[in-house]
């Protein structure tokens, strides 16, 4: 059983030091997670400064974990863009600094997103084909492939495929 960190505190990103945490948390757990999985040229031109602005050009519905002052973990949650699934919520984005992993902060932040979802009974996230940490993640909070995939061009082209919880 993971242990469970109750120091860290899941909440709304609300100050610009929270969503410059967001950015540091973007691009450092990009780094860590998909190394080997999205090409390392891209990998290595991610900087702070760029995932920084992009917090800060879409703050809405972020979450932030904070371990005292420091973000050590984010998601974004928002209502569906996929055209199949009009009215389910997608989880966005949710990333957790390695150095952080086993304290069930993943787990506390999807439950945060979901809970703000509100009455969406279909819930969904798009997770990269090779990344078998996050998909095992997914799959253990009750997430299934629902056999849809796009491609995404990062330096090379990677898979995407689609994974939906219902919760009715």
């Amino acid at each position: 059983m993971e242990e469970f960190d109750d120091q860290i505190l899941i909440k709304s990103a609300e100050t610009d030091e929270e969503l410059c945490g967001r950015g540091y948390v973007h691009c450092t757990a990009w780094k860590e997670a998909y190394r080997g999985i999205v090409c390392d040229r891209y990998l290595d031109t991610m900087t702070v400064e760029a995932t920084t602005a992009r917090a800060r050009k879409f703050p809405d519905n972020t979450l932030v974990a904070k371990d005292k002052e420091k973000v050590v973990g984010f998601a974004v949650y928002s209502a569906s863009r996929d055209e199949d699934l009009p009215d389910a919520g997608e989880v966005d984005a949710i990333y957790v600094l390695s150095e952080y992993y086993g304290r069930k902060i993943g787990y506390r932040l999807m439950n945060e997103a979901i809970s703000r979802l509100g009455d969406c009974k279909t819930i969904f996230v798009w997770v990269l084909e090779k990344n078998e940490r996050a998909i095992r993640f997914y799959h253990r909070y009750g997430f299934e492939f629902d056999g849809s995939k796009r491609e995404w061009t990062l330096g090379t082209p990677v898979t995407l495929v689609r994974m939906v919880m219902n919760r009715e």
